[in-house]
C-alpha cells in the first residue's frame, strides 16, 4: 500500500503541474500540506480487495484526491477560512478568484484523467458524486446563521459533503475489480457509513480538540454559521438559555458576548459529547456490518481496521 500511495502522490504531482503559474502553485501548495491521503488509501484497498491490480487504482486514486482537493479549496472561500492544516488557506494567500477558480480547474482536470478510462460507470459515479458535494454544500449554507438544525439535517449534510466521497472510494475499487452489483453496494455502503462517522467524529473534534493538533481554531463551525450534530444534541438537552447563547454567537459571527470555552462547556455538560460519539459507533457498527458477508483475506483485515482508528482519532 505505501507504494501504492507513493505511486498516487506522484500522479498527483504530475497532473497538477498546469502551464499556469498560479494554478501550478496552489496545487503544489496543497499537495505540501500534507493530509491523511485516507480516501485514496480506501479507494486502492478496495480495488486490490476486490482482486484488481492495475495503473487505473493510481489514477482514480488521484482523480479522488484532486476532487477532495477542489473542494476544500471551494470550502475555504465560501467559509471565509484562515487556516487550513495549520498554516494559511489558499484563499488568505491568492485571494478567493484564484481560489475558487484553481478549485475549477482542479475539478476538470480530475474529470479529465477518468474520461482517459473509457469507462462510462466510473463517470457516472463521479458525476453523482460531484452533484451530490455541490448539493450539500447548497443545504448547508441554506442553514448557515441557524440555530434550529434537526438531527436529520445535519446527517444529511455530512452524507452529501463528506461520506458521499467515502463511498465513491469504494464503489470504484469494486467496478475495477469487476465486482456483481451485490457486492458492489455492500462496498459502497461500508464506505458511506465510514465517512459518516469520520464527519461525525470531525464536527465533535470542532469542538473537542487541541487547536495545534487540529491544525485550525476550534469551535470554528459555529464562528462560520454552522450548527453541526454536537450542538443539535446540546440545543435539544440545554434548552432556552443554550438556543440563547449559541444564536447570540450566530448573529455575531463570532465569540464576542459569549466565550467560546462556554459553548465547549454547554457542550460537555450537556451529555452531547457522548451521545454524538455513540452515533458514530453506530455509523461504524454499519460499516462493519458491510464487510461481514465477505470472505477473510489481508485486505479485507485492513478495511476492518479503518473504522477504530477513524473513531477514535484525535485530529
Amino acid at each position: 500500500m505505501r507504494a501504492d500511495l507513493g505511486q498516487v502522490e506522484e500522479e498527483l504531482g504530475h497532473q497538477s503541474d498546469s502551464g499556469i503559474e498560479p494554478v501550478a502553485a496552489i496545487a503544489r501548495y496543497l499537495q505540501t500540506g500534507g493530509g491523511k491521503r485516507l480516501r485514496p488509501a480506501l479507494h486502492l484497498l478496495a480495488a486490490k480487495f476486490c482482486g484488481y491490480e492495475g495503473p487505473s487504482a493510481i489514477q482514480l486514486g488521484a482523480v479522488l484526491e484532486l476532487i477532495h482537493a477542489a473542494t476544500l479549496l471551494h470550502d475555504d472561500v465560501i467559509d471565509s477560512a484562515d487556516t487550513r492544516r495549520g498554516r494559511a488557506s489558499t484563499n488568505q494567500r491568492w485571494g478567493n478568484s484564484m481560489t475558487v477558480l484553481a478549485g475549477d480547474w482542479l475539478y476538470m482536470q480530475s474529470f479529465r484523467i477518468a474520461l482517459a478510462e473509457r469507462n462510462l460507470r466510473i463517470l457516472d459515479v463521479l458525476i453523482d458524486l460531484t452533484q451530490q458535494m455541490v448539493e450539500g454544500e447548497l443545504v448547508q449554507l441554506t442553514r448557515l446563521g441557524r440555530a434550529d438544525v434537526s438531527e436529520e439535517e445535519a446527517l444529511d449534510i455530512s452524507r452529501r459533503k463528506t461520506a458521499c466521497l467515502f463511498s465513491a472510494c469504494m464503489e470504484l475499487g469494486a467496478l475495477l475489480g469487476a465486482q456483481p452489483q451485490a457486492e458492489t453496494e455492500r462496498l459502497a455502503g461500508y464506505g458511506l457509513n465510514l465517512g459518516m462517522a469520520f464527519q461525525i467524529v470531525d464536527d465533535l473534534l470542532d469542538l473537542t480538540a487541541d487547536p495545534e493538533r487540529l491544525g485550525k481554531p476550534v469551535v470554528n463551525d459555529l464562528r462560520e454559521g454552522k450548527v453541526t450534530l454536537p450542538l443539535v444534541y446540546a440545543l435539544e438537552a440545554g434548552g432556552r438559555a443554550a438556543r440563547q447563547k449559541v444564536e447570540l454567537v450566530l448573529g455575531e459571527r463570532g465569540f464576542v458576548s459569549v466565550p467560546s470555552a462556554e459553548i465547549v462547556g454547554l457542550v460537555r455538560s450537556s451529555g452531547a459529547v457522548e451521545r454524538t460519539h455513540a452515533r458514530a459507533a453506530d455509523f461504524i457498527a454499519q460499516a462493519y456490518g458491510c464487510l461481514e458477508p465477505f470472505p477473510d483475506s489481508v485486505y479485507r483485515r485492513a478495511l476492518a481496521s479503518v473504522p477504530q482508528f477513524i473513531l477514535h482519532r484525535d485530529y
